[in-house]
């Protein structure tokens, strides 16, 4: 494996016709992150249309916490191999693949890309620009997807119109952040602490508020209220969002890592003329096999700009992979956590 962490292959690409094993992450019980291990598991080979991408970095997301504990709506039989989303070399491409040994990539399968070799399909593979390093560009599937989704797709939110973004110094509020600023939008960040808001405010956020209080922080801010809020955090924010929407405003609703799924009384919705619309982005890709590339096509101008390179909060080991899960836990990550699979 003598090009894995390159950002460009140094020669050939390495016989490894022996090498039918690999280091992976595994789920072998639904107690929580501190259980997950690191196994020997079969390397998998591509099939038509598909490749095997040598991993780099694999993006650390929310879903892999709730997926240790059997808590996400997506199920994986034990055991299964965690991961969503990654960067990293092609080092095999299948038959009828648009891609080539040695393209650089990133790919979001939803499941085995903590690991140090994944399969994709081509349909879930993104070609990097240069750039985009191999580390900023695994943090960005998911999460840049998703926020593009939200704000472009779903919301069809235009140049000058406002937007209040909650949980904004995690990985998926960040880059609904970045995503609303590159799409000329007026940046309300709402954050729970103050070394938060510095984090947000390198983001170019135009304004950063605490949570504790955000509704009259917004009011005084925007008196007309917002057009957007996205939340991916749900719980007891949830009914102050809908009083800062403004008339004909919407709530996009993209998660819950607060744990508590929130309820509307709908004669608030009629009374403001607002609405609640759920953001599903994995949903919305199913039986779609050019949903991935017309997003990444729409977006890529911004990302090879720059204007959407995520904010890396820590990097861990393969190993560690506890631990960077953990991190997601408590509530301290400032932007996006990544796992290395460096070689041995």
């Amino acid at each position: 494996m003598s090009y894995r962490r390159g950002e460009t292959p140094t020669g050939p690409a390495p016989d490894n016709d022996s090498e039918d094993t690999m280091k992976a992450i595994r789920v072998t019980a639904l107690t929580g992150p501190d259980d997950v291990e690191l196994a020997e598991v079969e390397r998998p080979s591509p099939g038509p249309e598909q490749v095997l991408i040598d991993v780099a970095y694999a993006g650390v997301t929310f879903p892999e916490l709730l997926q240790t504990r059997g808590m996400y709506q997506t199920k994986h039989e034990l055991p299964f191999v965690l991961g969503s989303e990654a960067s990293g070399i092609v080092a095999e491409a299948g038959p009828g693949s648009r891609f080539s040994v040695g393209d650089r990539v990133a790919a979001i399968t939803g499941v085995a890309t903590f690991a140090e070799y994944l399969l994709a399909d081509d349909a879930s593979t993104m070609a990097l620009p240069d750039t985009v390093s191999l580390a900023h560009g695994a943090g960005m599937p998911m999460n840049v997807l998703t926020a593009d989704f939200a704000l472009r797709v779903r919301a069809g939110a235009q140049p000058g119109q406002s937007v209040l973004v909650h949980g904004a110094a995690g990985g998926l509020g960040s880059a609904a952040v970045q995503m609303a600023l590159a799409m000329e939008l007026e940046v309300i960040a709402v954050v729970s602490t103050e070394a938060k808001a510095a984090a947000v405010r390198e983001l170019g956020a135009d304004h950063v508020v605490l949570a504790d209080g955000f509704k009259d922080a917004t009011k005084e801010i925007s008196p007309r209220g917002v057009d957007y809020v996205v939340d991916p955090v749900g719980g007891d924010r949830f009914t102050d969002s809908t009083r800062v929407l403004a008339p004909f405003g919407r709530l996009l609703v993209l998660g819950f890592t607060a744990g508590e799924i929130p309820s509307v009384k709908v004669n608030r919705l009629l009374l403001k003329n607002i609405s609640v619309d759920g953001v599903a982005w994995g949903a919305a890709t199913v039986g779609d096999r050019s949903f991935i590339a017309r997003q990444w096509e729409a977006v890529s101008g911004h990302i090879a700009a720059g204007r959407l390179n995520p904010r890396i909060h820590a990097t861990y080991p393969l190993a560690e992979a506890s631990q960077a899960l953990r991190a997601l836990d408590e509530r301290a990550v400032m932007g996006k956590v990544l796992l290395e699979a460096a070689g041995e």
